[in-house]
């Protein structure tokens, strides 16, 4: 079953073999320590736990299971879900508003997902568009206590260098937003620091030629951080 199944996962067959048996292992534990439940009427089965275990742990490949500590649950939807936010503007005007989504990583909470925007990265790949590593990518940035672009780092690696490197490619991409220029990643990463983090994280495991091309100064942050260099893995 995990064979069939990850043989269909773009994301997953770029690995070697002993890469593919270490993520099994990862993936059957992160299956045992979460639970995947279904929301309006989605249907769990060994198919969904696997596309879904599969991808989350190809961020922490090269780390511990730790790096999703301190939460519980997936749910997932059978398509895109409605959910409301408070936001508050600069005069304190409280309003809601409410949006479909097709994914949401809740701080100690859970991830919430839609299936038929898991399954579309699947059936017609787009790569840099992946909605699993996006909402996990969020977790692991949400281990310093919010989402902010900054995940706990290594000991070896810089913070400021890290923080130099990524507030220096989000200034370049928003003005190339702001310019209409031709844009190398999806411009929701412009968003906020977070966003960035997470959008970029999508396209340093499906595309890294395009962000070593275009962001090379992150691709090395990246790989420094996820250990890994999905560079490596075009050969495979």
């Amino acid at each position: 079953m995990w064979s069939d199944t990850v043989a269909k996962i773009p994301v997953v067959k770029r690995l070697s073999e002993p890469e593919q048996d270490r993520l099994r292992k990862l993936a059957t534990v992160f299956l045992h320590q979460k639970t995947i439940n279904g929301a309006d009427g989605f249907v769990v089965d060994d198919t969904v736990r696997i596309v879904i275990a599969a991808q989350a742990c190809l961020l922490i490949l090269n780390l511990d299971i730790d790096h999703f500590k301190g939460w519980h649950e997936v749910i997932v939807y059978p398509s895109s879900f409605v959910a409301t936010h408070r936001e508050i503007d600069q005069t304190g005007l409280v309003s809601e508003r409410r949006k479909g989504l097709s994914g949401e990583a809740w701080l100690r909470g859970p991830v919430i997902l839609s299936w038929t925007d898991v399954t579309a990265n699947l059936m017609h790949y787009r790569p840099g568009s992946n909605v699993v590593l996006h909402e996990f990518a969020h977790k692991l940035d949400m281990l310093n206590g919010v989402a902010n672009g900054m995940p706990p780092l290594h000991r070896e690696m810089a913070i400021k260098s890290w923080t130099n490197t990524l507030s220096d490619a989000f200034a370049t991409l928003n003005r190339h937003i702001e310019s209409h220029y031709p844009l190398s990643v999806d411009s929701y990463a412009g968003t906020n620091p977070a966003e960035f983090f997470a959008v970029f994280s999508e396209v340093f495991f499906e595309q890294p030629l395009i962000l070593n091309k275009h962001y090379p100064d992150v691709y090395d942050q990246f790989r420094a951080y996820y250990r890994q260099d999905p560079l490596i893995g075009q050969a495979h």
